[in-house]
Formats: C-alpha cells, sequence, structure tokens
C-alpha cells in the first residue's frame, strides 16, 4: 500500500439549500480555470450535481457513498477517482453530519453523511453559510459546527449570498471572534441560479449550453469571492491517505476473468450497451469501468435519438433518469421501442433501473413505452426516498438470489399492472430499517412493501439505484450471462466499428 498523497477539501453545510453547490462547483471551474487538474467527488448518492462537476472539471464527477458502497471503499474509490489530479475537492450532502435517518447497529449516528467521509479521507472541511439573514449569529452557528465532533477538521467558512460589503464585513469579524477565518464570500447573484424541478436540479445533459454558461459564471464567481491560493494551501494540510487505489479489474475478480475470456476468446467480446442522452442521465462512471474489465464493449444508445441498437447488442443497461420529462419523444421512437422489446424477447440480459422499469414498462403517463413488462406507471403526489437494503429474490442476469446489496430509491411514480397480467416474480426483497417511511409504488396484489421490481427471463427491473462498485460481482455476472443469452454463431459477428460508432454518437 503507498499512501496518496493528494491536496483535498470537503465543501460541507449546516444543511440542504446553503449553496454546497453552488460554491463547490464554482471553486472547482475556478481551480480548473487555473489549469489545475481537479477531481471533483460528491457525497451520496447524487447523480446531478456530479454532472456539473463533469462540466467545471472536464473529469467524470465520482460519488462517495459510504452506505452502497461499504464505508471501507471510500477512500480505495476516491484515489481511484483523483488518479492524475493535482486538487480534490468534495462536495458534501445535505447537513454536515446528516447520515442514514436510521443507522443499523454498530454504525455511527452519522453513517453516510459527509463528515463520516470527511473522516475516511482524513481532509479539512468548509462550511458554506448563507449569510442571508445572518448577523453576529453566523459565530454561534458555525462555532457549534466546528465543536460538534472533534474528528472532524471544520478549517474555515465560505460565506453565501452576501448582501454587501458592511454585511461581509459583521460576518467576517464575528467568524474571528471564534477562530474561524472566512475563505470568501459570494454575493447574492441570480444569474446563477440553475433550475430544479421534482427530484432536484435538471441535469446538464438536458440543458447543455445553458448548464455551461451557468458553471463558467459561477467560476468566474468563485475566482472574484474565493481566496483560491487559502483554499489550495488548506488542501495541502491533508495528510498522506494510507491506501490503495480501488481497481475495476481487481474488483470485477475471478468472476470478471472468466468472463473476458469467454468474451475475447471466440472472436469479439460481449457488447454491452447503455442508455444514455438527456432522458437517462443517471449512472455511476465505474459501472462502465467494471463492464469493460469483465470483458465487454461499452456502447452508448440515445433512446430520444437513435432508433437502433447498436449492431451486435448482447445486452442493454437502461439506467435512471428522467423519462417523463421526454415521454412524448420516447414513445414516439417506435423503432427503438421494438428493438428493446426484441432484445428481451429473445432472453438477452436487460437491466432497468427505475427509469429503465418505465421505460420497459407499457406506458408512461398514458404514452407507449416498450412492453417488455406488463406494468403501466403514472406520475404521483408523494415522494418516495431513501436506502433501502434488499436481497435478490430470484436468480437473474444481474445478481444470484440471496446477494445482498445496500441501494437507494429516488422516484415520484406509481407503477399498476393490469388484473390479470402474468406475474413476474420480484428482483428483490426489502429490509426497511425501522421507522422507514416508505411507499413503494408498487402494484396492488404484487408487492407486498417487501418485495421490489421484476425478473422475467433475462430482465432485471426495479426502482432500486445500485452502485455496483458496492456489489462488483454484478458486472461480471451480466457480461457472462449476456454471453450465454448470444444466438448461435453471434460469437462470429464483427459489426464494424464505424457503424458502431454512428449509431452510439449520432
Amino acid at each position: 500500500m503507498s499512501p496518496l498523497d493528494i491536496p483535498r477539501l470537503v465543501i460541507a453545510a449546516p444543511g440542504s439549500g446553503s449553496g454546497k453547490t453552488t460554491v463547490a462547483t464554482g471553486v472547482m471551474a475556478a481551480l480548473a480555470g487555473r489549469g489545475l487538474a481537479v477531481s471533483a467527488h460528491k457525497v451520496g448518492p447524487d447523480y446531478i450535481d456530479p454532472t456539473y462537476h463533469a462540466l467545471a472539471t472536464g473529469r467524470p464527477g465520482r460519488n462517495l457513498d459510504m452506505v452502497l458502497c461499504g464505508a471501507g471503499r471510500i477512500a480505495p474509490l476516491f484515489a481511484h477517482g483523483a488518479a492524475g489530479a493535482q486538487v480534490a475537492v468534495v462536495e458534501g450532502v445535505m447537513g454536515l453530519f446528516d447520515g442514514v435517518a436510521t443507522p443499523r447497529p454498530g454504525q455511527e449516528a452519522d453513517h453516510g453523511s459527509t463528515a463520516a467521509v470527511a473522516r475516511l479521507l482524513d481532509a479539512p472541511v468548509l462550511l458554506v453559510v448563507d449569510g442571508s439573514g445572518l448577523g453576529r449569529s453566523v459565530a454561534a452557528l458555525a462555532a457549534g459546527f466546528a465543536r460538534f465532533d472533534p474528528r472532524v477538521r471544520l478549517a474555515g467558512v465560505i460565506l453565501n449570498r452576501v448582501g454587501s460589503a458592511r454585511h461581509r464585513r459583521i460576518l467576517t469579524e464575528a467568524l474571528a471572534d471564534v477562530g474561524l477565518p472566512v475563505f470568501g464570500a459570494l454575493p447574492r447573484d441570480d444569474a446563477v441560479h440553475t433550475p430544479s424541478r421534482h427530484l432536484g436540479l435538471v441535469p446538464a445533459a438536458e440543458r447543455s449550453a445553458p448548464a455551461r454558461a451557468a458553471v463558467d459564471r459561477l467560476g468566474a464567481l468563485a475566482a472574484a469571492a474565493v481566496d483560491l491560493d487559502g483554499l489550495l494551501r488548506l488542501a495541502a494540510t491533508a495528510p498522506p491517505l494510507p491506501t490503495d487505489s480501488w481497481d475495476p479489474t481487481a474488483a470485477a475478480g475471478h468472476a470478471g476473468a472468466q468472463a473476458q475470456g469467454r468474451g475475447r476468446g471466440r472472436g469479439r467480446p460481449v457488447r454491452v450497451v447503455v442508455a444514455g442522452g438527456p432522458a437517462f442521465t443517471f449512472g455511476y462512471a465505474e459501472h462502465a469501468e467494471l463492464l469493460t474489465a469483465a470483458g465487454a464493449d461499452v456502447l452508448t444508445v440515445d433512446p430520444l435519438r437513435d432508433e437502433t441498437l447498436p449492431p451486435g447488442t448482447d445486452a442493454l443497461v437502461v439506467g435512471g433518469g428522467f423519462p417523463e420529462e421526454h415521454a412524448a419523444a420516447l414513445g414516439a421512437n417506435t423503432r427503438l421501442r421494438a428493438a428493446v422489446a426484441a432484445l428481451a424477447a429473445r432472453g438477452a440480459p436487460v437491466i432497468g433501473e427505475c427509469a429503465g422499469l418505465l421505460y420497459l414498462g407499457r406506458s408512461l403517463d398514458g404514452t407507449r413505452m416498450c412492453g417488455v413488462l406488463d406494468t403501466d406507471a403514472v406520475m404521483g403526489p408523494r415522494l418516495t426516498l431513501g436506502y433501502r437494503r434488499a436481497v435478490a429474490a430470484t436468480d437473474s442476469a444481474l445478481a444470484a438470489a440471496g446477494t445482498v446489496v445496500h441501494a437507494h430509491e429516488f422516484h415520484r411514480t406509481r407503477l399498476t399492472v393490469p388484473r390479470g397480467a402474468l406475474a413476474d416474480p420480484p428482483a428483490w426483497r426489502i429490509d426497511p430499517p425501522p421507522g422507514a417511511d416508505r411507499d413503494d409504488g408498487a402494484p396492488d396484489g404484487q408487492h407486498d412493501g417487501q418485495v421490489e421490481g421484476f425478473v422475467r427471463g433475462g430482465v432485471h427491473a426495479s426502482y432500486l439505484h445500485l452502485h455496483w462498485a458496492g456489489v462488483p460481482g454484478l458486472a461480471a455476472r451480466l457480461v457472462a450471462a449476456a454471453h450465454t443469452a448470444r444466438p448461435s454463431g453471434a460469437d462470429l459477428q464483427t459489426p464494424g466499428a464505424n457503424g458502431e460508432r454512428e449509431v452510439a454518437s449520432r
């Protein structure tokens, strides 16, 4: 094990809505604007903020979620994501000490929190404080956070939404009295507003040009209002981190090596296609890395634009996103919907995760989808949100029965199954923590609040979002299942690379 010596800091806040994403993204963009290689990370399961981090840094935004991946993988995943970077910036989640609502036995009270990740990374923390409506009370607020857990090194404050130079002086002097330096003060600026909707910010991929402009504006704002040199000096105080880097090839393990041998030894590797584009923006970079390590060629299809699957598709992964915002266009792409249904009908692995579950169903808000599953989805009034511990209820292309996973659920839709429709085996059995408030939107008569999702042939679909780095065997199992399900002679097919690239990118 060689210690990882990379400057790093965590940007946290007293609670949601304080401006963490504004400040963190602006700092990332400003540092990248200086020519530095910046590694961006987000605590928790959030898929959306990392899309803005990627715009700011030119590198994949990475998540650090100790619930989904386990505490022991946080430092290795951080090292993997930060490889080749000169500084790393970690954006927190919710309030600094806010973790899972009900920790399980043996877990700390703030399990999954920004503070817990900061401790695992031995990184200094900056607290973003919304200064609007605050005067000297800012000192009591920040001092309380600084003293709450002595294992967390709260090194200073960045003020947000400061009204005037006089307001900044009042806040800064009060914080100096409790020994907390101010590293910057961002003024109120409506020009950097990022639009939101029912599940949070609108992903960058859905507003490409405006998102780029917003990130550039944030970078300019941070460059003018934040002491970047001071931040770099603070980040450099983080000690070497004693960890090995996470390695997707090692994580895929022996099963991955076997799948790789099967895929590459007989003509061509397994071809796994991942849905992308504006409708399916939720995904972790490690998924494609694990699939590649398991021997697959990974391609992308945009269900809003591409009318066919790439030639030689052996498996399809449709992750999360906002299909409800694009239902009409998804429904109008009849050729691709038919291709997805045909792929599933021949037994190829087709994995749907939340948005993918909706796309594989019969309809979404009355618009026809792929019809692979006998489900109809509608938007509901209530948000279903939270971590889940689940056990695979059925053998599938993704997981062997009995496989334990930690997952995240995040949606506003509800499913129904027409009376008399075929009842598919469930994908998962849910073990909610005590006191969890869960309305799973499951079909009446099939789900009882303790099971989730569907398995039908090679299809595995559910509302649960997984981080495959937490269960790395999933990728190798999927690749092996795709190889087994290939039509006779498919190993010898070698579709042209130019055609594949055109399908994936046009």
